[in-house]
């Protein structure tokens, strides 16, 4: 049966340090304190309408953090990989990756594709990791392997992946930080105040209450 929903959901998930200095806790209990939101986002997504959820967990840049955060967090993925599988499975929840692989750690790619190959049935819901991922790194690499003849809104649409919605932040900041921007070109934005772990389903919910109240022009007029 094919998934009856259809919004493109990114969401930043910004916070997870901030949040844990405030409770007093080492940075990696926000990481890991992020891995649960994430699981509760997920289940709660296919019932507002989510098909696709695109998460930033890990950009290009991140690879500038103090060694051993990054070493923790390569390790949280790989746990997460492990433990989410088979509810992924159960749930119907695909999930792949986005973002460069080849610098990741050798022992979190077969982890990858299992996980992939698993879930590549899911009709539920497509939740995409970005994981080392850069969009204009991506956007380089589209027009750089596309093949001789001219490059086309379309061929670069396909190549990239489908257009974004809707766009939640955490935390309080208001950029997209290298985040799908070819696919947010007319993504509606929403930012708030509460940090990534203590972000709840009630809170996807209120935001998709003030997408579906906004008006989507793709700069044509408004109804009269």
């Amino acid at each position: 049966m094919s998934n009856p929903n259809s919004l493109h959901v990114a969401i930043i998930m910004d916070g997870n340090g901030r949040w844990a200095q405030r409770q007093g806790k080492p940075r990696l209990a926000g990481h890991r304190a992020g891995a649960d939101a994430l699981r509760r986002i997920v289940e709660a997504a296919p019932p507002l309408g989510v098909g696709i959820l695109t998460v930033y967990a890990f950009s290009s840049d991140n690879w500038r953090r103090p060694q051993q955060e990054v070493n923790a967090l390569m390790t949280l993925f790989g746990t997460y990989l492990r433990r989410e599988v088979r509810r992924c499975v159960r749930e119907g929840i695909r999930v792949s990756l986005i973002g460069r692989r080849d610098r990741l750690p050798t022992h979190l790619l077969p982890l990858i594709n299992q996980m992939e190959s698993d879930t590549a049935s899911g009709r539920n819901l497509h939740l995409r990791l970005a994981i080392d991922y850069s969009s204009r790194d991506a956007i380089l690499t589209a027009v750089n392997c596309k093949p001789e003849g001219p490059i086309t809104r379309a061929a670069l649409s396909e190549w990239l992946g489908p257009d974004v919605d809707f766009v939640i932040r955490t935390s309080g900041e208001q950029r997209l930080s290298d985040f799908l921007l070819w696919e947010c070109a007319y993504a509606e934005m929403y930012f708030t105040e509460r940090h990534w772990p203590e972000f709840e389903a009630a809170d996807l919910a209120q935001a998709l209450d003030h997408f579906n109240s906004r008006d989507r022009r793709y700069g044509a007029l408004g109804a009269a």
